[in-house]
Order: structure tokens, then sequence, then C-alpha cells
């Protein structure tokens, strides 16, 4: 088979920035394979460079975020289309970008047969076992920014295990719903009242950051402390634990 790697680096954010080329990326494989990796420079250009390969050969596409369309709600998927064209079967194993609905992800699928690769199979199956068949006690630490985009994993998870930690910026808008001053951090206000109903629904199985690094700018120059929990004053903000 001819393989077509489609990738992404960074957050170009649909422009053609060299910071973000994979072109390095094809050097390194090649040197890894012991062959020639070969480089596609565009997609515009990518059916006449798939053309060109020989059987068993691999080629990488560019950035595939140089392009608008892949993050873009685009109603008649025309990327979508155009990458699915350039393979006969498609295969995902970008498990951390498997949840994004982009062209490159969920588009082609779309149009093509497809399935997953080994990685994502191997994490659906740990995931799968610890959740559904865990050893206990079984402790869950959940991180990231926001609590309106893990209120289902919350929910679901506060079913099953028996300690669930939270961590991340999310932390701030949990101990703003204990009445705790959060300074500047980074704060849902909208989501209080939620974070209040499952500290009420969980009890003792929350567990909350008891103290917290402060600086007066996310800045690794600015100037920080380590304060306790309910000890983030105005014109600090609470950096992680």
């Amino acid at each position: 088979a001819k393989v077509i790697l489609m990738a992404h680096l960074g957050r170009p954010k649909g422009e053609k920035n060299p910071e973000f080329t994979l072109a390095p990326v094809a050097k390194y494989m090649s040197k890894v394979f012991g062959e020639e990796i070969v480089f596609i420079p565009s997609v515009e250009e990518a059916p006449a460079y798939v053309e060109k390969l020989a059987d068993g050969q691999i080629a990488l596409l560019e950035n595939i975020r140089y392009y608008k369309a892949e993050e873009a709600k685009d109603d008649d998927m025309t990327f979508a289309e155009e990458l699915a064209k350039l393979g006969d079967f498609y295969v995902n194993d970008a498990f951390g970008a498997a949840h994004r609905a982009h062209a490159s992800t969920a588009g082609v699928a779309d149009y093509i047969p497809a399935v997953c690769g080994y990685l994502i199979q191997k994490e659906i199956e740990f995931l799968g076992n610890a959740v559904n068949n865990p050893v206990r006690p079984l402790v869950a630490i959940l991180g990231g920014s926001k609590v309106s985009s893990k209120i289902s994993v919350i929910e679901n998870l506060l079913d099953k295990v028996d300690k669930l930690i939270i961590g991340g910026g999310m932390a701030y808008t949990f101990m703003a719903a204990k009445g705790q001053e959060v300074g500047d951090s980074l704060l849902e206000k909208d989501y209080i009242d939620y974070a209040k109903e499952m500290m009420e629904k969980a009890g003792d199985k929350l567990l909350l950051p008891i103290d917290t690094v402060v600086a007066t700018e996310f800045n690794n120059d600015a100037e920080s402390k380590i304060v306790p929990e309910g000890g983030i004053e105005a014109g600090w903000q609470g950096l992680d634990i």
C-alpha cells in the first residue's frame, strides 16, 4: 500500500507559517525508516505526488492546520472530500485529536471506510477497563481550564470513582463555589452553582487543592508565591498546585 500521513503541528490558524512546517518531520522520519519519506508541500499538489509514489512508499502531507477549512464548520466538507480522494482507507491514530470534528478527523471518515489505529485501540481498551472494571481504590484526576467542557466527564466519573481530584484552572470555579476569593484566577461564573451541586453530590469524594501557586501574571518571570486554600488575593492569579 501507498501510505499518506496527515498530521498537524501547533496552531497556525489556517496560515502557512514556516515555524510550524512538517518538512523537518519528514526528514527525521526518513532517517528512522531508512528510506525516503516523501514530503508533500501542499494539499493542492498532493494528487500528483501520490500518483508518483511507488507501492509501499510513505508520504507526509504538509501541516493540515495550514488550511482554514481544516477547522471550519464547512457544511459541504469539500476539503475533507479532497483529502479522502488521496486514499482508499482512512486510519485515525491521533488519540489526542480524535475528539475534534475537523476535516482530517471526522470529515474524511464520511467519504471512505475508516478505522482506528493501534494507539487509539490501546487507549480505548485501557480507559474502558480502568473505568468499567477498575482496581480499587480508583482515583481520577481532572485538570483543564474549564468546568463547562468537563461536565459530562465529572458526572460520569463521580458515580464510578472513590476519589475525584480537581486541579488546573477549573479548580478556581470550585473554590469560588466554596465562597473563597480567587483573585484574578480563571473563573467561570456561570458554572459556580453547578460546582456547588457537584460538591454536594460528591461529599468527601471530591478533593480540591489545599494550596496554590499564585503569580501577578501568567509568565515565568512574574512574581509568585504559594498560598493556602482560600488565600488568593486580588491582583494575583492561581496557576495550579
